[in-house]
């Protein structure tokens, strides 16, 4: 199975700041070193250029960003101090997301080390998201025609908001978002398909809900293509995500997930979302143990269930 990297694309980051930015680069090792993924597996993306970003993106938003001339407002909403770095480090995790669904359309299933920031907005980011990678890759796709339509299945605990809005009148992509209701972004936007859960709600409740939809938008989408934001923030350690699941849970989640593109015969682009448990070791589990899943799953690509 394919996986893209950008760990060593580094956003400098000040002391204590709350963005576990380490897990990536542990992420990849420990999938190296289980053996889940090999050496040759692993592909650095390259950069989304400013066509791919202006997809999706204003042209107003994206010089502001590239020149550094975002507004103090501006950087307090994406939640990282501007750096030359963080530009290049944002290109290459949309780089990483397109290029999963690209490998993913021949391969069945492949995956980006990264990825998963649902809550940037063609004008704005906000949420540790500066570019949209779901929405860039997918318009990508759409615009040369490798698909025809997707489907964003979005198991991170926060709403993907921006990614909502972005397809909100595009009836080319099914958004659904599974969350805590009362948790960021605190003005939820319209996906397709919202189940907003209380705070505390724990495996047994989450993956029938979860079990139940899915058999429902993958119906309904009538998708090429599926992009899963999974996410590591609804585990029940985690300081940010307000529900309760377990990584046994989590790891229940991400198998339905792919079981459902499998059934369905749609190749499936994964990419991790967010995870803020204190012991990095725990987020770098929770997103390992999906990587896992979709390797051992490889959903057949749609050419070769057709």
């Amino acid at each position: 199975m394919k996986a893209f990297y950008c760990d060593h694309f580094v956003l400098p980051l000040p002391p204590g700041h709350r963005f576990p930015m380490d897990k990536y680069g542990r992420l990849r090792s420990r999938l190296l070193s289980e053996g889940v993924l090999r050496p040759e597996d692993l592909r650095v993306p390259q950069a989304a250029t400013d066509e791919q970003l202006l997809r999706v993106h204003t042209d107003a938003y994206l010089r502001k960003v590239i020149n550094g001339d975002l507004a103090q407002r501006e950087i307090r909403r994406i939640g990282f101090p501007w750096s030359p770095e963080m530009v290049e480090r944002s290109r290459r995790s949309v780089g990483g997301t397109l290029a999963a669904c690209r490998a993913a359309l021949g391969d069945g299933t492949a995956v980006n080390l990264a990825g998963g920031t649902h809550h940037a907005f063609p004008d704005h980011g906000e949420g540790f998201c500066v570019f949209n990678d779901v929405a860039v890759a997918l318009c990508q796709l759409l615009a040369d025609g490798s698909i025809a339509r997707a489907l964003v299945v979005d198991c991170d605990v926060h709403q993907g908001n921006g990614t909502a809005a972005m397809f909100k009148n595009d009836p080319r992509v099914f958004t659904f978002s599974i969350h805590g209701e009362h948790n960021f972004p605190f003005r939820k936007q319209d996906s397709d398909l919202d189940l907003p859960l209380p705070d505390g709600t724990g495996d047994e409740a989450y993956l029938a809900l979860l079990d139940e939809a899915l058999w429902r938008v993958v119906d309904q989408a009538g998708a090429d293509l599926v992009v899963y934001v999974s996410g590591a923030d609804a585990y029940a350690g985690d300081a940010l995500g307000h529900l309760a699941l377990s990584k046994e849970g989590l790891l229940a989640r991400d198998q339905l997930v792919f079981a459902a593109c499998r059934r369905a015969g749609l190749p499936v682009g994964v990419v991790m979302g967010g995870g803020y448990a204190p012991n990095i070791d725990d987020i770098v589990d929770i997103h390992a143990a999906t990587v896992a899943a979709a390797a051992a799953s490889r959903a057949p690509a749609a050419s070769e269930a057709a």
